[in-house]
């Protein structure tokens, strides 16, 4: 397994650790192994737990590939878009243990998992695109209204206003805070309870409670392919 993404696997649990650099960035190279891990766990039929390094499960796109050409970062944002509709509708439950900062992109993938624990923290938790220059992208904005609640939405969509773990809870990207020590503990005993589920019925279920924005986020991602709109 590439570096970028490790993978162990305890107990029907793999945990996918993020590794690029002190920010994490989701480059094309990092979404490629996320997703060779994510095809390891499915064959294994474990439980994702997804985690970073400490204070940082990620801060977003690779700025560089944003910045290389249009061309290229479309090519990203699909690539990341498509990797969020995956963990929406993976066969068993995925959890992100949030070490730290998940800001755009990192705060994505809080949006497109199952279970969010968050480390307890001095820490940023949003949708920064907008005080950044970047026009959000459609699938972003569906992803968004689904899972934030709604009166957060705008305020995290249109205003790129940042959280604490705290108020990341209120506002729908996490669902539970522990201090910073008890965060690889305490997301290890969710996913090991979550791994009793019986899968099949879990991974029905989760195909129907989520068949509206899949079908939305099939849609937009095409939209967003075709570039600016």
């Amino acid at each position: 397994m590439s570096e970028l993404v490790s993978y162990t696997l305890d107990a029907q649990v793999a945990t996918l650790t993020l590794n690029n650099g002190k920010v994490n960035a989701i480059s094309p190279a990092l979404i490629d192994a996320f997703n060779r891990a994510l095809d390891r766990a499915e064959s294994d039929r474990a439980v994702v737990l997804i985690t970073g390094q400490a204070g940082m499960l990620s801060a977003g796109y690779d700025l560089k590939v944003m910045g290389e050409s249009m061309d290229a970062a479309m090519a990203l944002v699909e690539k990341g878009s498509t990797l969020s509709r995956r963990l929406l509708s993976f066969p068993t439950p995925v959890l992100v243990a949030c070490s730290g900062h998940a800001v755009a992109k990192g705060a994505f993938l809080l949006l497109s998992a199952d279970y969010r624990i968050g480390a307890a923290g001095p820490f940023k938790i949003g949708l920064n695109e907008v005080a950044i220059g970047m026009t959000m992208h459609l699938a972003g904005i569906e992803l968004a209204r689904a899972r934030l609640l709604p009166a957060y939405f705008n305020r995290s969509v249109i205003n790129a206003e940042m959280y604490d773990p705290d108020r990341a809870v209120a506002a729908g990207f996490l669902d539970q805070v522990v201090t910073a020590e008890q965060l690889s503990a305490t997301a290890t005993a969710r996913a090991q309870q979550l791994a009793q589920l019986n899968m099949d019925a879990h991974r029905n279920t989760k195909l129907k409670a989520r068949a509206d924005l899949l079908e939305t986020l099939d849609r937009v991602i095409e939209i967003d392919a075709r570039g600016p709109h």
